[in-house]
């Protein structure tokens, strides 16, 4: 796989329902917004950035306030699978997917590079483990791209890594921030 070849998609069309508003524009510690904070760190790791939204509403407004275009999906209150379709519809000519979602700003820069480098190191699927614990992001060769854009409801693309365990990559990771995701206001510090 060539270098760049990989397309981030940060899926920011949650309902945020645990937290009681849009944690996705709530302010870290340093006053950057949640998904803003999750974009920087994926865009370090990859050259191109699919972002989803909701169809409507104040985190695809925040975007594109921000001079970014993201693809504002019209499903995705059914589920998180919907939003991931939306993001790989928008990039059907890439090679792999990497898939972050936007509530995860303490991910590290050095870990999604690692992730994109075992993609073109040849893994298929890569996911990342940090005290023997899978976490996120996951990323995905084009070869399961007619899976994940067959995947419905709100599981997102498990029932792919159910389906493939021989073409998983656990990758080993001093990362916590793969497991920390803002879904209360307690959670927005590190």
């Amino acid at each position: 796989m060539s270098a760049g070849a990989v397309t981030g998609i940060l899926l920011a069309a949650g309902q945020a329902r645990r937290f009681g508003a849009n944690k996705l524009l709530a302010p870290l510690p340093d006053g950057t917004p949640v998904a803003l904070a999750a974009l920087a760190r994926l865009r370090m790791a990859v050259e191109r950035v699919v972002i989803v939204t909701p169809a409507e509403g104040a985190t695809a407004d925040r975007f594109e306030d921000e001079g970014l275009a993201p693809v504002r999906c019209a499903d995705a209150a059914a589920g998180m699978a919907h939003s991931l379709r939306c993001g790989i519809a928008a990039s059907t000519d890439s090679s792999a997917w990497l898939v972050m979602l936007a509530d995860m700003p303490y991910v590290r820069t050095a870990t999604l590079q690692q992730i994109v480098q075992a993609l073109q190191a040849g893994a298929a699927i890569v996911v990342p483990r940090h005290a023997g614990r899978d976490g996120h992001p996951v990323a995905f060769t084009a070869r399961f791209r007619a899976e994940l854009q067959a995947l419905t409801g709100d599981r997102g693309a498990r029932a792919i890594l159910d389906a493939h365990p021989e073409s998983v990559q656990y990758l080993d990771v001093d990362d916590p921030g793969i497991h920390q995701d803002i879904d209360t206001p307690g959670d927005l510090q590190p």
